[in-house]
């Protein structure tokens, strides 16, 4: 187990872009200090919700250098380094450790819905791009990789590899695979962690999860949920959770990655929500159903730049 365990709520950074699609740098670091004056406990980067699948790997490396270094050791930083190609994501990963990140989170490798690697290539994946770094390693269990991760399987990858102790399972049945990881894995895990915008966390956490990685839409929320819930307070988190959850919910299954980008926009955080095309921007009614239920909640999403 390492001398620093992360805990608590990593959201994932949105990656601004102006209305013609270019990288909007200076509303990038207004994120940032957004997220840090919301109490995170990190932030991730070129995640999906962070649109990596949409970004040249010129503009990986633009965007990794100006968070890190302006980001200035505020809070640790993930950075998602997946790629298809073993030597790639390892290139990445050390590129990565190099600038300054915590930790890196990668998915297992696939390209598309057919093409994913045998269990054995897995493993050999993640062997390889931890004989390239030093830094700790997240496993993403994503529904995008279309890759089955048996709790097994991952608990055996954490007793090979000692910096790979941190999971991201967000895989349909999270809280089981999680209970049934912690079972199996035991101290050789440093943090179990939920995300698919915190859907499910509630029941995560009951199974073990200490830490999250949503949407960077209510983080002072979902953070102070973890907080209580960790601190023996589950009745006072599931109360916080319950009163958000109807906005959790319309992101999860009406919005995916635009929410948090359109109420940025919202509260003058961002000067645009666009996303890359072909990724289209809500429906106007769709923006205005989550706007709706955002104002009900008040978040600080809508309040920090006033």
């Amino acid at each position: 187990m390492a001398d620093t365990i992360y805990t608590g709520v990593f959201p994932i950074a949105p990656t601004t872009f102006d209305e013609r699609g270019d990288l909007d740098l200076e509303s990038q670091k207004r994120v940032i200090d957004f997220l840090v004056d919301a109490e995170v406990d990190g932030i991730c980067i070129l995640a999906n919700y962070s649109e990596q699948f949409a970004l040249t790997d010129a503009e990986r490396d633009e965007l990794m250098t100006t968070i890190l270094e302006y980001n200035a050791g505020r809070v640790p930083i993930i950075v998602t380094t997946t790629h298809y190609s073993t030597r790639i994501a390892a290139e990445r990963s050390r590129r990565a450790q190099e600038a300054g990140a915590s930790m890196v989170m990668l998915m297992p490798p696939y390209h598309g819905t057919t093409l994913r690697a045998e269990e054995a290539g897995v493993a050999e994946y993640y062997h390889y791009i931890a004989d390239a770094i030093d830094i700790p390693i997240m496993v993403q269990d994503a529904p995008m990789s279309g890759t089955v991760l048996s709790a097994p399987f991952l608990a055996k990858l954490a007793g090979e590899i000692p910096q790979l102790a941190y999971f991201k399972v967000e895989s349909a049945g999270a809280a089981g695979k999680l209970r049934e990881l912690i079972r199996l894995a035991g101290d050789q895990i440093d943090g179990p962690f939920d995300g698919e915008e915190g859907i499910t966390l509630l029941a995560d956490l009951d199974a073990g999860a200490t830490g999250t990685m949503p949407s960077a839409m209510i983080p002072e929320v979902l953070g102070e949920v973890v907080r209580l819930f960790l601190g023996g307070e589950r009745e006072s988190a599931l109360a916080l959770y319950d009163r958000h959850l109807p906005l959790i919910n319309f992101e999860n299954r009406q919005c995916n990655l635009r929410a948090t980008k359109v109420l940025m926009e919202e509260g003058r955080i961002i000067k645009s929500a666009a996303t890359r095309h072909p990724f289209m921007p809500l429906h106007p009614d769709t923006r205005t159903g989550l706007l709706d239920l955002a104002r009900r909640v008040d978040p600080l999403i809508l309040r920090w730049a006033r």
